[in-house]
Order: C-alpha cells, then sequence, then structure tokens
C-alpha cells in the first residue's frame, strides 16, 4: 500500500495546503417534547473533508474526488491528515499523471515516507 498527500493552491495566496481535521465533528439531537443530552463524536470521511474546501482551494473538490477514486480512496489517516491509499506504485504514478493533467499547477499528490505511510 502507498499513502500519499494532496496539496491544492490555496485561492487567497496561492501557496500549496493540505486540508486537515483540527477537532472531531461533533452531532447531536434536538427533541420538540423533551431533552436530549446524546453527543456523537466523530471524523469526517476523506471526502467529506475535501468537500468542504470548496472556495477556499482553486479546484472544484468534487472533480478532485471524482479524479482520485479509479486509483485510490481518500481517508484521513489519524483522524487528521487528509490522504490517498493506492494498492502500489503504479497506481500512485497513474493518479499523479491523472491529476496533472485535469488540474495543471493546482493539485500535487506527495507521497509520505515509508514511516509516515504505516504510522495509521
Amino acid at each position: 500500500m502507498v499513502r500519499a498527500r494532496l496539496w491544492f493552491r490555496c485561492a487567497a495566496v496561492g501557496d500549496p495546503v493540505s486540508p486537515v481535521q483540527v477537532s472531531l465533528v461533533e452531532i447531536g439531537w434536538e427533541a420538540k417534547k423533551r431533552k436530549v443530552d446524546l453527543v456523537i463524536e466523530r471524523s469526517f470521511t476523506g471526502e467529506e473533508l475535501l468537500q468542504r474546501m470548496k472556495g477556499w482551494i482553486t479546484v472544484n473538490p468534487q472533480e478532485v474526488i471524482e479524479a482520485v477514486k479509479p486509483h485510490g480512496r481518500m481517508k484521513l489517516l489519524d483522524d487528521r491528515i487528509l490522504v490517498v491509499e493506492m494498492k502500489d506504485w503504479d497506481a500512485f504514478e497513474a493518479l499523479r499523471e491523472t491529476l496533472a493533467s485535469a488540474f495543471p499547477d493546482r493539485v500535487d499528490l506527495e507521497a509520505m515516507t515509508q514511516k509516515d505511510q504505516f504510522a495509521g
């Protein structure tokens, strides 16, 4: 398995940025006739986190998600870092070429070090 980080161009400044989840999402309920004290904390999926970057990066997040799907899957490593998991280096190179063709100079794929790849 190969893990890689996705880097995007920041819409405001133009430098490379990668979204990270800073804290867990809290989901709760409101009841019409009673108080509900139940709150669930959970992490976004990789796709959910990227979708929330619309307007903050110079590409449409949904287009990036669709470009990634044939090559690997997005996830949050350690519930924090957006990565793409691919089965091998051939898939990594194929995704890199797809991204370079579809989003020239706006999306980069950076392989994680061996140590980082298996941290999560």
